[in-house]
């Protein structure tokens, strides 16, 4: 991919896991980055590390499931560093895994509204801005595998995964003829801190059982593995890509 100088990205659910990685990568490849999430201090924290490598971050606290908070964020952006160039919406919660017969409708409200009400929020104030400007742009969406697989106790964390795809889809062929590149990255396992829960309630030795005999690669992701595809969306070499749905996954789905 080629060097990002001059461009402007932003990340949302960038205070840690895939979205930090994100974020840290669109830096070293030149790209100016805003940063955002709900929690300040992690927010703070990357800034330091990216601008402490020579890079240029800014960051904006920001619950992606509020609108005023979304168009302040990208009003940010463009205040910052005058453009928005590339978007990632990866902010995103996995929700309680309940019965859907015992799940709370306040549980399944949050979860929709922070997973796919947030993608909306997202990319209507970043298309506006990109329209705007008049220079195109590429917006990522951070999905999961349960984009298109379901499990039991997942039902509000499924249906806002699969809501994602129905989403990407119709901004792509909406802003596509206006230069704009709408896509959706599907990761399977990944270390995260989500990873991490799933592999507390499971149990070490029966998560590893399921990695090696579920993932062809037989391992979880890295965070910057992932940073990579979604890069690679953003970049040029990825110019005849949109609507499209990318599965990192280490060939899990292809198992299920």
């Amino acid at each position: 991919m080629e060097d990002m100088n001059g461009k402007v990205a932003l990340v949302t659910g960038a205070s840690s896991g895939i979205g930090r990685a994100t974020a840290e990568l669109f830096a070293e490849k030149g790209a100016s980055v805003v940063v955002a999430a709900r929690r300040e201090e992690e927010l703070k924290d990357l800034v330091e590390s990216i601008e402490t490598a020579g890079g240029k971050a800014t960051a904006v606290k920001t619950d992606v499931s509020k609108a005023e908070d979304v168009r302040r964020m990208v009003e940010h952006a463009i205040e910052s560093f005058g453009r928005l160039d590339f978007a990632v919406n990866n902010a995103g919660i996995e929700g309680p895994v309940s019965s859907l017969v015992d799940l709370a409708e306040d549980d399944w409200d949050r979860v929709l509204d922070i997973n796919l009400k947030g993608n909306y929020l997202c990319i209507k104030y970043e298309a506006e801005a990109m329209l705007n400007a008049g220079n195109g742009g590429s917006i990522v969406n951070g999905g999961s595998v349960n984009s298109f697989l379901g499990f039991a106790g997942g039902a509000a964390y499924v249906a806002s995964k699969h809501g994602q795809v129905g989403l990407t889809t119709s901004a792509s062929a909406e802003f596509g003829p206006r230069g704009i590149r709408v896509n959706i990255v599907c990761p399977g396992f990944v270390k995260t801190p989500m990873h991490q829960r799933i592999r507390g309630v499971l149990g070490n030795e029966l998560f590893e059982m399921v990695l090696a005999n579920s993932v062809h690669l037989q391992r979880a992701g890295e965070p910057e593995e992932i940073a990579r595809t979604i890069a690679f969306l953003c970049s040029e070499d990825a110019s005849y890509i949109t609507g499209q749905t990318l599965t990192p996954d280490g060939g899990f789905t292809l198992t299920v």
